[in-house]
């Protein structure tokens, strides 16, 4: 026979838009213990599987707090329902929570009417579809009012509910039946609603039971929450020196967006590390369903991801992103070190638009093998064994070179000339002791990246998730080629793989994309709030980076500025944006690094 040992669910907060599936242990009639499906479809030795879900209906209804969704409302405010916020944002649980939050809920309300009618269905989108009025929410009236947009809010309590009863078939007292497969995705009808999950062994024959129901509660359907979103401010005309260039979008065309992402391995998010974040925010079906709206909110033309664990690229990311135009490469990490589950073993992937870009050459760089070359080249060996436990940390890069399909404007000496753009998407050692790993990683790729340089003549653009603070020896090297004799980091150097110090320099013109925020000549609000988010000693932001336990700089987007100029970044968020209580990952952020966008134009090319 075919019986249920077990059923438990991956999160105890069912979120709408992320497939809920169910683990469910069987024992085989073979006597085989196995959580592998046996679907009506396929029944064994006579036996199979029947699911059901259900939401549970009620007369009580329940509006969700925007700021702890998890809390029910009593507060609404009514500037968002005048300046047409999504409803869903308006509502907070207490007093204390709007207060709480009432400078970054203020930015709603400053970007509502430009948001509406620059981006239209975009927005609609970032913010979410199940909050639009036209998915039958009702106004829940005056809740909360400001007097002044400058000032904190007064606050009324109220409780009209805002999800309205749903028609549906009854099938049992205060249940409807939404599901007959194994897996759930939730949907905007079951906000506010609690789910049932139901299975049980069946004879594939008769269709009658055997043996007992199982059934699990589930707590109410919260909506998703989502982060405000992050605007592209304009830095174009601005060069390397800080000089205005008042012809330069004349000068060339050929515009293109690159991100960087370290979206957190599922292996690494765990409640350990991150016990400050729900646990149902936490699991892999919410974040890849967040991370997912978050990337393709942002419209990209080429996508720098790290941390991605070969089992989601393939199952997950891959095919998604491929629905959205993109096309996909990708490097797994080696696994001379790691011992875990082998689909669990992260990487770096590289996705690019197709009616953008098309793919010309891919480079792999494994970092273990240069460490096993370094080693036969330069170590004793007698110190042989001991030199390659610290080299080899199974970090790699990803090296792509791009055709692009866009015009750009090479000059009447060469006409229909290609524009070709090489990509490196890394993410180095992160043992913070092992300083001289992380510089000769980085001084490894930048030596292969001269390689191409040397037989191409192409703009280059390095990304990724370094895990190098600004100043750090292999920040020096990127941003100024070469790294002081004097610099401190040069003092962990157990094998001499570093010296003499005078050889770790390279001759690309690499300049930190984010870096051109200090360099802007303008005036304004938003200038001048960028500004204070950068860092005016290394010109780099103050963090890409915030936990608990560490808040700094990691990542990075480099370019090469002889052949390319930035046009604009995303902006940056302060810890004030990320709510004073959060660290990453949160409910609404889901990785522990911030993305990093810029937009780039082509300059056209000098004969030589």
């Amino acid at each position: 026979m075919l019986s249920v040992l077990r059923v438990h669910l991956p999160s105890e907060i069912p979120v709408i838009g992320c497939e809920i599936t169910p683990y469910v242990l069987l024992k085989r009639p073979d006597n085989s213990i196995s959580n592998e499906d046996v679907p009506e479809s396929a029944p064994i030795n006579g036996y199979c599987m029947r699911y059901k879900w259900y939401r549970v209906q009620s007369d009580q209804k329940f509006t969700v707090c925007s700021v702890h969704p998890t809390e029910q409302a009593t507060l609404q405010c009514l500037v968002c329902v005048k300046a047409k916020v999504p409803l869903a944002r308006s509502f907070h649980c207490t007093p204390t929570c709007f207060s709480d939050a009432w400078q970054h809920h203020r930015a709603l309300h400053e970007r509502a009417s430009t948001a509406s009618n620059e981006n239209g269905t975009e927005e609609e989108e970032m913010f979410g579809r199940f909050s639009s009025t036209g998915s039958g929410v009702k106004n829940a009236g005056i809740s909360a009012s400001t007097s002044n947009a400058g000032q904190s809010p007064s606050l009324t309590n109220a409780s009209t509910p805002i999800y309205p009863t749903t028609v549906a078939e009854r099938s049992g007292d205060g249940l409807f039946e939404v599901g007959r497969s194994r897996t759930y995705t939730p949907t905007a009808d079951d906000i506010g609603h609690f789910l049932k999950f139901e299975c049980v062994a069946i004879d594939a024959e008769t269709k009658l039971p055997i043996g007992n129901t199982n059934t699990i509660m589930m707590s109410r359907v919260i909506p998703a929450p989502t982060p405000i979103p992050r605007r592209m401010i304009p830095v174009n005309g601005v060069d390397v020196l800080g000089h205005m260039d008042p012809d330069s979008r004349i000068a060339s065309s050929g515009t293109f967006s690159i991100l960087s992402y370290n979206i957190l391995s599922d292996a690494y998010a765990t409640n350990e590390s991150y016990s400050y974040c729900p646990s149902w925010a936490l699991s892999w079906p919410y974040r890849r369903q967040n991370l997912l709206r978050e990337i393709i909110g942002y419209h990209a033309d080429i996508l720098c991801l790290q941390e991605v664990q070969s089992d989601h690229f393939e199952e997950f990311f891959a095919p998604e992103l491929d629905k959205h135009g993109y096309q996909a490469l990708y490097k797994k990490k080696t696994s001379e070190v790691y011992i875990g589950n082998p689909n669990a073993v992260d990487g770096c992937a590289t996705f690019f638009r197709r009616d953008k870009f098309s793919h010309v050459k891919k480079y792999e760089v494994e970092f273990n093998k240069a460490a096993q070359s370094l080693t036969d080249a330069v170590i004793q060996p007698s110190q042989k064994k001991v030199a390659l436990s610290r080299l080899i940390k199974d970090n790699i890069a990803l090296i792509v070179v791009l055709e692009a399909k866009f015009s750009s404007n090479q000059g009447a000496d060469n006409p229909g000339k290609r524009q070709l753009l090489c990509v490196a998407n890394t993410h180095v050692n992160v043992h913070q002791d092992h300083k001289d790993v992380k510089l000769w990683q980085v001084h490894t790729l930048l030596k292969g990246l001269e390689k191409i340089a040397v037989s191409a003549d192409i703009p280059m653009l390095v990304c990724g998730d370094f895990n190098s603070v600004p100043g750090s020896a292999p920040h020096a090297l990127l941003a100024m080629g070469k790294v002081d004799q004097l610099h401190p980091d040069l003092a962990v150097d157990p094998l001499g793989i570093l010296r003499p110090a005078s050889k770790l320099t390279h001759q690309l013109p690499l300049v930190s994309a984010y870096s051109s925020f200090a360099r802007m000549m303008g005036i304004g609000h938003s200038l001048e709030r960028q500004r204070r988010r950068m860092d005016p000693t290394t010109n780099e932001p103050l963090f890409t980076n915030c936990t608990r336990d560490f808040i700094c700089t990691v990542d990075y987007i480099f370019y090469t500025a002889d052949s390319l100029t930035v046009e604009s970044l995303l902006e940056l968020l302060d810890e004030e944006s990320l709510r004073k209580d959060t660290a990453l990952p949160s409910a609404e952020w889901s990785s522990d690094h911030l993305a990093l966008l810029a937009e780039f134009r082509c300059k056209p090319r000098v004969r030589r």
